[in-house]
């Protein structure tokens, strides 16, 4: 089979970035048969296309076409007016899998369409996200729901609610889980002792991860540590990732509340592996790759009791309602007193579950779906 595969999305180093990076990674390490051609397109990131393009070198089976148009121009040409068809950019493929963002027109009958849908926002938190991000999924779902031929989502939860609010056959959907990279393991006191000098971070800590926009419900942690702060004044707060959209959460004068900014993942791999617990109290997720990378380094895990993350996490964390303080609080006080047997059961939770999901395995159920839709249509 000759394979397209469109990883634009990989240089913004979000969740979804991860997905398209790691599936592709494994796709290569398992399978040497058949043809990867991997399509990019970024305006100011294309170095970071190159990078990837270099990273995979010693594959002989995938060739990339990396071009220089702008996320918008892309949105605009194959979701608002659908014209501009992929293959003016791949040739002629036997499965075209689109990214989260775009989904471009497929000339060719002959190609087998394929794409991921990762979660729902759009339809059951459209006020959590930027309206330009709504319109321009929705618009993108639609036509998902119109021409493609197998949908891959990333838990039950989405599947559910794709078949819900689309009305999509759920003969057309498969669930593919996740995982942490194999980059996420405990780490040695010496390395998380020089990212932590790195980075200003004093023990202990709680670590939350994640883009900052107003789904993540980072304010709502923020408040909630203040109030622990008071009777543990030493307790520090770490929030990492980048600004998404909307207001940044406030915490001015707060010297124990330290914001990291957007960091390298073997930097990420020892904040994980040193924090006292992570936090992760989102309103709404189609996975929630951050509890799976906390877990894989031995955190325990506070999480929201919603959505996907119940799914993922199951009994290895501790599930709370994410709009409750009180639930919050509750739950981040209860580790903190843990004694050491206990907390270490929390730790073996947290890799046990983390163990039950590998890259590998994402890769061979993809590969299943490419040609199980490739054959559905030689009958």
């Amino acid at each position: 089979m000759k394979i397209g595969i469109d990883i634009s999305q990989i240089v913004y180093g979000t969740g979804v970035s991860n997905y398209t990076k790691q599936l592709v990674e494994a796709l290569l390490k398992i399978d040497r048969k058949n043809q990867y051609i991997l399509f990019g397109s970024s305006l100011r990131l294309n170095k970071k296309l190159t990078g990837f393009k270099k990273q995979l070198s010693q594959y002989k089976n995938v060739e990339f076409k990396i071009t220089h148009y702008p996320p918008f121009l892309l949105a605009f040409l194959w979701n608002k007016l659908h014209i501009f068809p992929i293959e003016k950019f791949l040739g002629e493929v036997d499965v075209f899998h689109s990214s989260d963002w775009t989904q471009p027109p497929v000339r060719s009958q002959r190609t087998k369409k394929v794409t991921t849908v990762h979660d729902m926002i759009a339809y059951l938190f459209p006020s959590s996200s930027h309206p330009k991000i709504v319109s321009n999924q929705k618009r993108r779902l639609k036509i998902v729901k119109a021409e493609v031929d197998a949908i891959i989502t990333d838990s039950e939860t989405t599947k559910e609610d794709l078949v819900k609010f689309l009305e999509i056959p759920q003969e057309k959907v498969t669930v593919v889980y996740l995982a942490s990279s194999v980059i996420f393991k405990p780490q040695d006191d010496d390395k998380v002792k020089e990212v932590l000098e790195k980075y200003k971070i004093k023990k202990p800590y709680i670590l939350s991860v994640a883009t900052w926009e107003p789904r993540k419900n980072i304010q709502k942690l923020v408040d909630v540590f203040e109030k622990i702060q008071k009777e543990n004044p030493n307790l520090s707060l770490v929030l990492t990732g980048k600004h998404g959209w909307g207001q940044d959460p406030s915490f001015k004068d707060n010297d124990r509340i330290v914001s990291t900014g957007f960091i390298p993942r073997d930097d990420l791999t020892a904040l994980y592996s040193g924090c006292r617990v992570f936090v992760y109290p989102s309103l709404y997720e189609g996975f929630g790759l951050p509890i799976l990378e906390a877990m894989a380094c031995g955190t325990p895990v506070i999480t929201s009791n919603n959505s996907s993350m119940t799914e993922i996490a199951k009994d290895a964390a501790i599930l709370v309602d994410p709009r409750s303080e009180s639930q919050i609080k509750r739950a981040i006080e209860m580790v903190l007193n843990l004694n050491l047997d206990s907390y270490q059961k929390m730790v073996n939770a947290s890799l046990n579950r983390a163990r039950q999901y590998t890259w590998i395995k994402t890769a061979k159920e993809t590969l299943k779906v490419y040609e199980e839709v490739v054959k559905s249509s030689e009958k």
